[in-house]
């Protein structure tokens, strides 16, 4: 496996000895927290992990200065278990908790927890995530304080009159859960009849999956772009931005590339929708590393939604700008000023994020399961993969289908693409079915290549996920191919006859 490591002038200066902790447990799993551990160790810090016993064998478990078992009804409830979590905390010492991205990331609760037990929490106040993370809250905070949001109806406001009000917004509408993020219980609604219907149905996702049923909608504006826009604010009032992603191509609602800068920003709207995001930070008085989303379309933007942790994405802007997030939310999570300012912030190139899913795209992106038979990454320059697998391991459907993330730099977009093409037809990863194919065929495709793209963009163009047919004289050579591996039809073809096995070693 091959990472690169940002360079940051601030870390070399870094002086870990003063900070109030020496360690930190990392409360997640997977390519997040051995990314996390591999920043941790860099500064010299204690690593330690919390796993469940399906990932016993997972990287992260392995190289971690301490590893710690927990346990749950299911893989995911035991990362969800706060009292287990900070029992490890306890009886390994740690001084703080990272918790990456997903599980507890966005927990005011966990983050109060962890304050409570005399840790430090990587990340944002709980009030902070309170406010931010509260879709409903978020909007209602960001429009008092003079930002754009996109035209909404909020059920909170008035309960009993929530569907007049969402059919006066117009058709068509986005519901979502006020809880919600990554996609989960989000709903299109195209026509009024349909509407109470979605309602119910976004109501119970939000329930099942955030405990909280409580819905907001807002116009869905037809084949926008996403774009979001990464910040960090320290505890002493400064809050920088570290520029923009375009996180357009999606599948279900659910990111699949990134890349930064957007192909969609010229300049002046890139300064512009920047500096609203750090306005917003700014206003809420926020710590450490958050993500402000918009959509954007047609020269104007709207707010969206703010991440109160580090983002899936965060390697592109590492790559851009030389900063390593990691270690920015663990300075300020230790009291540090951020120590520069906006103009000292300069990106350079262009950088593509690739999710690479055990996943089965021509049949609607259905999870995939199996063993890691073989497995060998891409390298070379530009190259970055941050992975959480290795070879021998079994993939389950026990955790998100997301097995690796590929970052592909350059010194410009098409430069970027092309690596990236490279990149992906050398990523070997045998006995599970993935999306790299079907990554493949995106970044192929005309409109991708020109920069083309916005959240419908697969929707679209149904031909990038469907499953292009073999040749037949293709596809005899694999299939005798894959005859002549299987034991049966190997020990056959390798038998020697009776008769002449008892001629022994005689010779013509």
């Amino acid at each position: 496996m091959f990472e690169s490591r940002p360079t940051n002038a601030t870390e070399s200066a870094a002086d870990v000895k003063h900070w109030p902790f020496r360690s930190v447990l990392i409360a997640n799993r997977g390519e997040i927290a051995l990314r996390v551990l591999r920043t941790v160790r860099r500064l010299g810090l204690e690593g330690i992990v919390v796993y469940h016993a399906a990932d016993r064998g997972a990287p992260a478990v392995r190289q971690a200065d301490k590893a710690v078992e927990i346990a749950g009804s299911t893989p995911v409830a035991a990362y969800l278990d706060t009292a287990q979590i900070l029992d490890a905390a306890r009886n390994t010492g740690a001084g703080a908790i990272h918790p990456g991205y997903g599980f507890l990331s966005e927990n005011a609760g966990f983050a109060r927890a962890v304050e409570a037990a005399g840790a430090i929490f990587v990340g944002p106040k709980p009030e902070q995530i309170e406010l931010m993370g509260d879709k409903v809250r978020a909007r209602a905070f960001v429009a008092k304080a003079g930002f754009p949001v996109a035209p909404s109806a909020i059920e909170d406001d008035d309960p009993n009159t929530f569907v007049e009000r969402a059919r006066a917004v117009g058709f068509p509408l986005l519901i979502k859960p006020a809880a919600g993020g990554g996609g989960k219980g989000m709903r299109i609604v195209r026509e009024p009849s349909a509407l109470g219907t979605e309602i119910e149905r976004a109501r119970s996702e939000g329930r099942r999956y955030f405990g909280d049923g409580r819905l907001y909608v807002e116009r869905y504006i037809e084949n926008p772009r996403h774009i979001e826009v990464q910040v960090l604010g320290d505890a002493h009032g400064n809050v920088v931005h570290l520029y923009e992603r375009e996180c357009s191509v999606q599948r279900r609602l659910q990111k699949i590339v990134e890349e930064t800068p957007s192909p969609a920003l010229d300049e002046k709207t890139r300064q512009s929708i920047c500096e609203t995001a750090a306005g917003i930070a700014r206003k809420a008085g926020y710590r450490n590393a958050g993500t402000v989303e918009f959509i954007f379309g047609r020269g104007e933007y709207y707010f969206l939604e703010m991440n109160t942790r580090l983002q899936v994405e965060h390697p592109v802007t590492e790559e851009t700008t030389g900063k390593d997030l990691v270690f920015e939310q663990l300075r300020v999570a230790a009291g540090e000023k951020l120590g520069y300012a906006q103009a000292d912030i300069r990106p350079r190139g262009h950088s593509i994020e690739f999710r690479v899913y055990a996943e089965d795209p021509a049949h609607g992106y259905t999870p995939t399961t199996g063993p890691v038979l073989a497995l060998h990454p891409p390298s070379g320059e530009g190259v970055r993969v941050d992975s959480g697998i290795v070879q021998g391991q079994d993939v389950t459907a026990a955790f998100d289908p997301m097995l690796a993330k590929l970052i592909v730099s350059g010194r410009d977009r098409a430069e970027a693409v092309a690596r990236a093409d490279r990149a992906l037809a050398n990523y070997v990863l045998l006995g599970c079915k993935t999306n790299t194919a079907f990554l493949r065929r995106l970044l192929r495709h005309p409109a991708f290549v020109a920069g083309e793209i916005h959240t419908g963009f697969l929707d679209a163009h149904p031909e990038i996920a469907a499953e292009p047919e073999a040749a037949p004289a293709l596809l005899q050579k694999l299939l005798a191919a894959a005859a002549l591996v299987t034991r049966p039809v190997k020990d056959a073809a390798d038998a020697v006859p009776a008769m002449h096995a008892a001629m022994g070693h005689w010779r013509n």
